[in-house]
């Protein structure tokens, strides 16, 4: 029996405007963009693959089954301007085979640089899910899949969690096969409070759809959803459970309807229930949990994401430049929280939207010339054009905070 176990991360950041040196004024984001983009998004994926999804449930009578990660960046933005989608999710989620995830509320990496603010924001986004679609989570994802052993360390500790969700890195799986369930090795000092399960993301398997799947001049073109399926079925023996994580824009967005992407989910499950006289089946990552026990350790040392052939963190720190502004924005973490407390209503979740991890993204410099995936993504003409417009608007907020030394010179 092998399980499908499907994850989309949902995801939109609140995008700066053009913030000159000296604007000195808080209105930082450029909110005529966000909805722009918004739209556009809801239009070709939220939309019409929600509505997919929600008749597949149906028609399967919950025998399909999915799983969602929704940043509040994303569902402040539908709120605003497109809550008819939040309660399309509302729906998948009333149906009972949809698992909304906990994650950090900004899409940050706050846990690499202030764990009070990593458990601010997953307690916030713990809240926001919770308020939306009256479930608390139970399974994890961090940002871009980042994880180290640390990370299910702390979540132990918090007692909630009871899967993380992150990559199968071949250089850390050796031989292993990413469709087993794994735990993270004990904490130094003990057994862990609340030991966690890790799902890994088989990364080959998810990017021939996320990536592949209109590529012409991949072998396997046209993908098809019965040769999808009969390797999702080759699984068994080598596994349990195929972890299919990717972001939930691939459907109609990053691979466009004319791709025939949509067509290919629509069948997606009429094959994989056709396989196996009928065993194989859908399960969201809480089933996979309580059905499939760890076959073993899955030691993470150092950072991990699902990013790039590198599978590291060098989309966000790679470079001096990413590096500085994150460091300049969290050095000022304890000035915006006692300006917060004393009562300046917006500057702490001004500073939280500018700990959006895609913010650092943008200032990637890794293959830019070759107009790879990193270029797609940016707004900015150039990742130095995204440092000083991100540094300008933390200038900014040393500014509000009362600070005098200077983040960054303007350079003409």
């Amino acid at each position: 029996m092998a399980s499908v176990c499907f994850y989309f991360q949902v995801h939109q950041p609140f995008r700066l405007r053009r913030y000159s040196v000296d604007a000195h004024d808080p209105f930082y984001f450029d909110n005529d963009a966000n909805r722009v983009i918004l739209t556009k998004v809801a239009n070709k994926c939220y939309r019409p693959a929600t509505r997919m999804l929600l008749d597949l449930v149906r028609r399967h009578e919950g025998r399909f089954r999915i799983s969602f990660s929704i940043t509040s960046t994303a569902l402040d933005q539908m709120q605003a301007w497109a809550p008819d989608v939040i309660d399309l999710f509302q729906q998948l989620v009333e149906t009972g085979a949809c698992e909304i995830l906990g994650e950090t509320s900004q899409h940050s990496l706050a846990f690499l640089f202030s764990r009070r603010e990593f458990d601010a924001q997953v307690a916030e986004h713990e809240a926001h899910v919770k308020a939306l679609f009256g479930t608390r989570p139970a399974i994890f994802r961090n940002t871009e899949l980042t994880y180290h052993n640390e990370l299910a360390w702390h979540l132990e500790q918090r007692g909630q969690y009871r899967g993380v969700i992150c990559e199968g890195v071949d250089r850390l799986l050796g031989f292993r096969s990413p469709n087993y369930l794994y735990r993270p090795p004990a904490p130094p000092g003990g057994p862990g409070l609340h030991p966690v399960r890790l799902l890994l993301k088989n990364y080959r398997m998810s990017d021939d759809i996320a990536f592949r799947f209109s590529d012409r001049g991949w072998p396997g073109w046209p993908l098809d959803a019965a040769t999808f399926a009969g390797w999702v079925d080759a699984i068994n023996g080598d596994g349990f459970v195929c972890n299919l994580f990717m972001d939930y824009e691939t459907l109609g967005e990053h691979q466009w309807a004319e791709s025939g992407i949509f067509e290919f989910l629509n069948v997606l499950p009429d094959h994989i229930f056709a396989t196996s006289a009928g065993a194989n089946d859908f399960v969201t990552p809480s089933e996979a949990v309580n059905r499939v026990e760890p076959v073993g350790v899955y030691d993470v040392p150092e950072v991990i994401s699902w990013a790039d052939t590198e599978r590291d963190l060098t989309a966000w720190l790679g470079n001096g430049m990413q590096e500085a502004a994150a460091q300049a924005l969290y050095r000022l973490e304890d000035a915006i929280h006692e300006r917060h407390a004393r009562g300046e209503e917006h500057i702490l979740s001004d500073w939280r939207r500018l700990t959006t991890s895609d913010h650092l993204y943008y200032m990637c410099t890794k293959y830019w010339a070759d107009g790879d995936v990193h270029k797609y993504f940016s707004p900015y003409e150039s990742p130095y054009d995204a440092y000083i417009n991100f540094m300008n608007v933390v200038d900014d907020l040393r500014r509000r905070v009362g600070e005098r030394e200077a983040t960054v010179v303007p350079v003409a």
